[in-house]
């Protein structure tokens, strides 16, 4: 039976030690980096804030010249969108480059004059990884996600996208934690305010997506996965009982976006099934 610490409020549970965190995923970056023999890492930077604290991590933990910041924007992406970005840049000291990708995705987008946004937005997501990953064979650098730990459970994300990456050096972080560290890391204060946007089309947010915000959500998938609550308790912790089902049912619905494709097993030692040796095992 796990005990529930109720007499310490959500906001202190979910509260983190940003000194400790920027050490762990400092540390985090640069090991993983080596073990695979380069020294360089590539990031799509958005200008929001998780691309952001990535980049700010990766820029400590490697060297900022060692790191490159790829600016991809289509032409519904928001002007701040860039401007926010350099300002990362030159805040680090970045490399950098612009491929702005609208030429390449319009030419499929046109064949389907129905397509919604999210068909759009998987699109743009697919082809910023096929560039970044085309600039990590060019410049040498392992590809940075950028997903937070509440994208992740929630399925937020585009498999094959902005989920194709080497390493989610935030990927244990809520939302509310990367809000944390990127304070104390003094990420410039203009990405730190903007409301969090996958940027597909003018007035688009996270938060409007979802019906809910991270605030909000945080708290009910902490109760749920890091403290393992029952629904049941989750909803005696004061959470409406659709609210915490609507959330739960996304959390086990996404699954698959967060496994590598199953294998199917015909012999004995199969990949993810028996043969589960670390990367680094030799």
């Amino acid at each position: 039976m796990i005990e529930k610490t109720n007499h310490i409020s959500l906001a202190q549970r979910l509260s983190i030690n940003t000194d400790v965190a920027k050490r762990m995923l400092v540390g985090f970056i640069a090991d993983e980096v080596a073990k695979t023999g380069m020294k360089r890492a590539i990031i799509g930077l958005s200008g929001g804030i998780d691309s952001a604290l990535s980049a700010y991590l990766s820029a400590e933990a490697l060297g900022a010249e060692n790191v490159l910041a790829v600016r991809m924007p289509y032409r519904t992406s928001s002007a701040d969108s860039l401007t926010d970005a350099d300002q990362v840049i030159e805040a680090l000291g970045l490399a950098s480059l612009t491929v702005p990708i609208t030429e390449m995705a319009d030419p499929l987008i046109n064949q389907f004059p129905e397509m919604n946004n999210t068909r759009k937005g998987n699109i743009m997501a697919r082809l910023r990884m096929t560039i970044l990953y085309d600039q990590s064979a060019s410049w040498g650098g392992l590809v940075m996600g950028t997903s937070n730990k509440s994208e992740i459970l929630l399925g937020y994300s585009t498999i094959y996208g902005d989920s194709g990456v080497a390493l989610q050096p935030i990927g244990d972080l809520y939302k509310t934690q990367v809000r944390q560290l990127s304070a104390a890391l003094h990420i410039p204060q203009s990405v730190l305010k903007k409301a969090p946007s996958a940027d597909l089309f003018e007035g688009q947010t996270d938060e409007g997506d979802f019906g809910f915000t991270y605030e909000e959500v945080d708290k009910v998938l902490f109760l749920l996965v890091d403290e393992r609550y029952t629904i049941d308790e989750v909803v005696d912790e004061g959470f409406g009982r659709s609210f915490v089902e609507t959330v739960w049912r996304r959390v086990k619905v996404n699954h698959y976006k967060r496994t590598m494709p199953n294998i199917a097993k015909v012999s004995r030692r199969t990949v993810g099934h028996d043969f589960l040796y670390l990367r680094d095992y030799t």
